[in-house]
């Protein structure tokens, strides 16, 4: 499997991913920081991808997303998009439902 596979497997089995500079314990810059806070405060399970962890992961994300900038968020295998926009949603109150959405679900196929 490719690095691009490996992404996209994670992407599909993770109900909500974020892609970020540091994990969840040590966020490695204040967009990533904020995002990680947001998904603490609703106390829902997620899941980090350090972008540092492999130089090629960050190039590849970008192949996949044609995002440029990090974080990015995926809920239920979808591309959100970036710190800005996940703020905004959570702010309006439009991100619980949709994380709501993706654990209704159920497990991810």
């Amino acid at each position: 499997m490719t690095l691009h596979d490996d992404l996209r497997t994670a992407i599909q089995d993770t109900p909500i991913l974020l892609f970020t500079k540091g994990n969840k314990m040590f966020p490695q810059c204040g967009f990533s920081a904020r995002v990680i806070d947001i998904f603490k405060s609703m106390e829902v399970p997620f899941e980090t991808i350090d972008i540092f962890g492999d130089p090629e992961i960050r190039p590849t994300l970008i192949s996949i997303t044609d995002w440029p900038t990090t974080p990015q968020i995926f809920l239920g295998g979808e591309f959100i998009g970036g710190g800005d926009i996940v703020g905004e949603l959570h702010q309006k109150g439009e991100l619980q439902g949709m994380v709501d959405a993706v654990f209704a679900q159920g497990p991810q196929e």
